[in-house]
């Protein structure tokens, strides 16, 4: 039962996420932003969905139950839970789930993203982990933290070079190469 609620409410909050998304997107294409990077983001969306069901038949085939630490684990999710919210509510607007630019803004340097350049990828791969581990379903959390390493590093370069067009981008946050480093020459629009 714990299993059912803890999942439907990640479920549904990824799902108020893509609302969220979708409306941001909507803002940043009227303002004169563009979307690159489009053709492997379906692959994101499959490894997401794929990663639920996962879960979702590890936990009731294997009958898998709550793990004994998950007073602990609980506790990190939340946290992870944390740099989500503040992840998405500094960049507000311009938060996303695709890759949008929009070339005649600066470039995003508060909150998490004055240390971090991709600190919400950051917290997706903390989840692929800490949500399988909670309910001891070990198989899906090792698979598709690999699954995630590999579309990662596909769509970090992707973003890397299309920020390029902001070109303080190469310079902020306390530390020049924050995450992965890359200086790559601008990435246009698809």
């Amino acid at each position: 039962m714990i299993f059912w609620i803890f999942i439907t409410l990640v479920i549904a909050q990824r799902l108020i996420e893509m609302r969220i998304a979708k409306r941001n997107e909507k803002w940043i294409l009227s303002h004169g932003g563009y979307e690159v990077g489009h053709r492997h983001y379906k692959y994101i969306v499959l490894m997401h969905i794929l990663f639920f069901l996962s879960v979702m038949v590890e936990v009731v085939y294997f009958k898998k139950e709550l793990s004994t630490y998950y007073p602990v684990l609980f506790f990190l999710f939340a946290l992870t839970q944390l740099g989500r919210l503040w992840a998405l509510q500094s960049l507000g607007m311009f938060w996303n789930t695709k890759i949008m630019i929009l070339p005649t803004k600066q470039v995003q340097t508060k909150g998490p993203y004055k240390y971090l350049k991709h600190p919400n990828y950051l917290v997706v791969a903390l989840e692929i982990i800490l949500i399988p581990v909670l309910f001891k379903a070990y198989i899906t959390a090792i698979a598709f933290s690999i699954f995630n390493l590999m579309v990662m590093a596909i769509r970090i370069p992707i973003e890397e070079r299309a920020l390029a067009v902001h070109v303080e981008y190469h310079n902020i946050g306390l530390v020049s190469n924050r995450f992965i480093p890359n200086r790559m020459k601008p990435l246009k629009k698809d």
